[in-house]
């Protein structure tokens, strides 16, 4: 038993980012096992939905919308090689953010939460787009990507929802500061 919980956090330690190096990279499938292939992405992007679920009204489709299309922005960036400082520091720092926003229940106008949810796209959609092949399979991929965004998206919101339907705000929030802690475990490591 001891043996298999070491080698599964070894296991686990290797994937928690993201952008570990990957190898050969391309269609659908391998895009879309991007977002999911590491914490960061995955926390990021539920945070995301479970955002845009707390604050309600049209921001539950316009700020996930926002994101997408600001990391296909961010990809076509990444495709066309140009340079994005900090990809990385970008990527955790959307987990902190996010979760902080969750956590203390912060609420702000529409556009102001996509245009935040999209600064941070940016950066995932580089780090997608700096991995992309630029051949055929890359459009497979970019379609894989953003599928799964959406559904991660769609889970946070689905999940915000009911939180907020069964146990008011207060669940979200704890969802939140988790997701925060989680970012800061992720940059301390």
């Amino acid at each position: 038993m001891f043996k298999k919980t070491v080698l599964t956090l070894l296991a686990a330690e290797i994937s928690l980012l993201a952008h570990t190096g990957h190898g050969s990279i391309s269609g659908f499938g391998a895009g879309f096992s991007h977002p999911i292939g590491g914490v960061d992405h995955i926390l990021a992007m539920f945070a995301v939905g479970l955002w845009a679920a707390q604050m309600g009204g049209r921001a539950v489709w316009a700020v996930p919308l926002s994101f997408v299309m600001m990391m296909v922005a961010g990809a076509a960036m990444g495709i066309q090689g140009v340079q994005v400082p900090w990809i990385e520091e970008g990527i955790l720092a959307s987990v902190v953010v996010l979760g902080g926003l969750i956590a203390f229940g912060i609420r702000m106008p529409v556009v102001l939460g996509s245009a935040v949810v999209g600064l941070f796209a940016l950066f995932h959609g580089a780090a997608h787009g700096a991995e992309m092949p630029l051949n055929a399979g890359g459009v497979g991929y970019a379609s894989g990507f953003v599928v799964a965004t959406g559904l991660l998206h769609m889970g946070g919101i689905a999940l915000g929802m009911a939180m907020h339907r069964f146990a008011e705000s207060k669940a979200s929030r704890y969802a939140g500061g988790a997701i925060a802690a989680a970012g800061i475990s992720l940059i301390a490591s």
